[in-house]
């Protein structure tokens, strides 16, 4: 499994030969609209952890692009269906086995709406679990004991978790949250971005070794293999 990183939440995640995008956005970020392009990138499917426009801004461009089928919850799916997009509503608890792997949408705490003020139903993360790998993707959330709930039913090789802070979990609760889940490699995402979320690198990195965990954090356009 392959993960490419393209700043703030976005990832293409290539697996049994799909190419999974995770919360497309790129054109304005500011950090990554000059090092990636949109109209180059190729995706299978667009996984979308909730509707603000920080990962859903390029969502309908890639996806009618690349006639990508987008897998949300229900009012996110139903939201781009009416804009004719592929896509596979899921919400919390419900699992699905994809053509690349097997996704269950679980829980995040955090808020969702798109930019237009429509409802974007509850946030939610995903765990995906490919032929050899399994990764959990937060998405935008608060630290939350639901995160103990993941080992039960899934060994994560990667936790990929937000630690900019304000808006979300930062590096602190990031590192207990890597306990809830039971994975001490880290791919950290939502930081940097914006002034309100930006941290001291190696600082976090730090803290992160100091539990004897290992945190990375990507360059924009760089990939990591697990």
């Amino acid at each position: 499994m392959k993960i490419t990183f393209y700043g703030q939440n976005t990832l293409l995640i290539e697996v049994s030969g799909k190419n999974i995008l995770v919360d497309p956005f790129i054109t304005g970020n500011p950090l990554a609209k000059d090092k990636v392009v949109v109209d180059e990138i190729k995706a299978d499917y667009i996984l979308l952890t909730h509707a603000h426009q920080d990962h859903v801004l390029d969502a309908e461009v890639i996806a009618k692009n690349n006639k990508a089928t987008i897998v949300s919850n229900y009012e996110i799916a139903m939201y781009y269906q009416s804009r004719g997009i592929d896509v596979h509503p899921m919400n919390h608890g419900g699992s699905w086995s994809f053509d690349f792997g097997e996704v269950k949408y679980v829980n995040a705490v955090h808020t969702s709406s798109f930019a237009d003020g429509t409802y974007g139903g509850q946030p939610g993360g995903f765990v995906l679990k490919g032929a050899d790998k399994t990764i959990y993707i937060a998405g935008d959330t608060a630290l939350t004991m639901d995160m103990k709930l993941i080992p039960l039913s899934f060994s994560i090789d990667l936790a990929i978790l937000p630690i900019g802070d304000n808006f979300t979990m930062g590096v602190d609760d990031a590192i207990i949250a890597s306990d809830f889940v039971a994975c001490n490699k880290v791919l950290g995402v939502h930081y940097d971005t914006f002034g309100y979320i930006e941290i001291d690198h190696d600082s976090a990195k730090q803290k992160f070794s100091d539990k004897n965990k290992d945190l990375v954090l990507l360059d924009i356009a760089q990939s990591i293999e697990i």
